[in-house]
C-alpha cells in the first residue's frame, strides 16, 4: 500500500497542524518507513511498535535541542510513523504495537496491510488517490512552479515559507 498512507498521511497532518514550515517529504519518509524496513525482515516487527515511533521523537527532540527550526522539520519523521501505525490498525496486533511491552521476543506477524482483505486494500489505495486528488486540486500542484517548490522544500503553497514571505 503507498497512495493510503501518503494520501491519508498528507490530508490528516494539514488539517491538524496548517504548519507552514512542515516538511511533507519527511512526514513521507516517516508515512512510508515501517513497511520498507520492517517489510523486508518478515512482517511488522519493531517499527510497527509504538515504542520505535516514540523512540524516534525522543531521538529527534534531544538532538535538536537549541536548533528548533531543524526540529519542527525532523518532526515530520515520527509524526509519519505514528500515523502509518494509525492508517496501518497496527494497534490490532497488541503484541507488535506494544513490543517490548508484551514480550522481548520479536513479533512473527505479517505487516497489517498483508491482513486485510483485498478488497478493502483496493478501496484505501482509493480513498488515499482521493485525498492526493484533493491535494493536488487545493494547492495548485499541476503547476510546475510550485511542484518543484514541494519537491525542494517540503512546503506548500498558500503558507508561510521558512523566512517567513508568503508563498
Amino acid at each position: 500500500m503507498l497512495f493510503w498512507f501518503i494520501g491519508g498521511g498528507f490530508v490528516a497532518v494539514w488539517n491538524v497542524f496548517h504548519d507552514p514550515t512542515f516538511d511533507y517529504r519527511l512526514l513521507t519518509v516517516g508515512l512510508l518507513l515501517p513497511d520498507l524496513i520492517d517489510g523486508p525482515l518478515g512482517g511488522a516487527r519493531v517499527l510497527h511498535s509504538v515504542t520505535a515511533s516514540v523512540a524516534t521523537m525522543v531521538v529527534v527532540v534531544l538532538g535538536t535541542i537549541g536548533r528548533r527550526p531543524i526540529r519542527r522539520r525532523l518532526l515530520a519523521v515520527p509524526i509519519g510513523m505514528f500515523l502509518h501505525l494509525v492508517l496501518d490498525g497496527a494497534f490490532n496486533d497488541t503484541r507488535a504495537f506494544w513490543w517490548p511491552f508484551t514480550g522481548l521476543s520479536m513479533p512473527t506477524s505479517d505487516l497489517p496491510s498483508l491482513q486485510r482483505a483485498a478488497p478493502l486494500d483496493i478501496v484505501l489505495e482509493l480513498a488515499g488517490l482521493a485525498a492526493l486528488a484533493w491535494a493536488w486540486r487545493r494547492f495548485g500542484l499541476a503547476d510546475p512552479t510550485v511542484r518543484r517548490r514541494l519537491l525542494r522544500t517540503g512546503t506548500l503553497p498558500g503558507s508561510r515559507d521558512p523566512k517567513g514571505a508568503t508563498c
